[in-house]
């Protein structure tokens, strides 16, 4: 299927045209709009929380209907700016599409980017009102599927497009549970141009709603995908790592050239969610120097 055919197909499956309600929408019901808060779980945030301003951006939340649901959206845009924008995915944490994950979404606004940071869990419930990590896990995480955000994102895509993203330029970013979806996402969707996965799990148990992970299709990569990760990760080993590397330089040799161009930088002294400014587990050096990675590597892959 070619690009501009899998567009016209998607298209017809969701509601391209769709405007911020003015009514409550579920979201509305849950908890409020995106971006007003920080998830109960995180809570106090760190001093060193970065707040981008508002001002020279246009930013809110839109509601695209998918499969007869309304999935909010943050949407960050340079101000003024109609068209032509290349068009950035940033895919949240656990948490949601909390303010942190918002404020990512103006920081490639002010580089000049349509960036749309989906609420991608409102079909399971809210996991800003959860204030144990276990039970968000377990009552709304774990019964996500990756078939559901995969049709999420094509939507947000279709909607890009028809409203003023240039999405021949599109990128994809998210952070550890996001950064998983990243791998799976570059895996699947063939528009995509570039994507940044941070600190995203690589390997794991099969389960219906995740029936796979990275290392399953690692072969199957249609965009570069630069991995930013730590070494001092618990959660995700540096053995796990390199399995990857190897899978992908095996995909590479057999001709597929995304997988081959896909690299990855890991921090040796970063734990995980090191790029996480409002918790304790930010580290400024790294997550800086990740930042302007993704920024380049978008740039140097054509999403930019």
């Amino acid at each position: 299927m070619t690009n501009k055919n899998w567009v016209d197909d998607i298209e017809s499956l969701v509601d391209v045209d769709a405007k911020a309600h003015a009514g409550a929408s579920r979201r509305d019901v849950l908890r409020g709009a995106l971006g007003v808060g920080f998830a109960a779980a995180v809570l106090p945030v760190s001093a060193n929380t970065i707040s981008t301003p508002i001002a020279g951006l246009d930013a809110k939340e839109i509601q695209i209907k998918v499969d007869g649901e309304d999935v909010p959206v943050y949407v960050a845009k340079p101000e003024g700016k109609t068209t032509g924008m290349p068009v950035v995915l940033v895919i949240s944490e656990i948490f949601g599409a909390h303010e942190h994950i918002c404020d990512i979404a103006r920081r490639f606004a002010r580089e000049g980017y349509l960036a749309m940071a989906p609420e991608l869990f409102i079909r399971q419930g809210d996991p800003m009102g959860y204030a144990q990590i276990a039970d968000l896990i377990r009552e709304v995480i774990s019964k996500t599927p990756d078939e559901q955000v995969r049709r999420d994102l094509d939507a947000c895509v279709a909607w890009a497009k028809q409203n003023g993203g240039d999405v021949s330029r599109l990128g994809i970013t998210g952070f550890c549970w996001g950064g998983r979806q990243v791998w799976m996402y570059a895996a699947s969707q063939p528009l995509v141009k570039a994507a940044v996965a941070w600190y995203g799990r690589l390997e794991g148990e099969p389960t219906p709603f995740t029936p796979q992970h990275p290392v399953q299709v690692a072969d199957k990569i249609q965009a570069p995908v630069l991995g930013l990760y730590g070494g001092a990760d618990r959660g995700i080993s540096l053995e796990s790592v390199e399995r990857m590397k190897a899978l992908l330089g095996d995909a590479g040799k057999k001709g597929n050239k995304a997988a081959a161009a896909s690299a990855f930088v890991v921090y040796p002294d970063a734990p995980h969610a090191f790029h996480a400014d409002y918790r304790p587990s930010y580290r400024k050096e790294a997550a800086q120097d990740g930042w302007q990675r993704c920024l380049a590597w978008f740039k140097t892959h054509g999403a930019a």
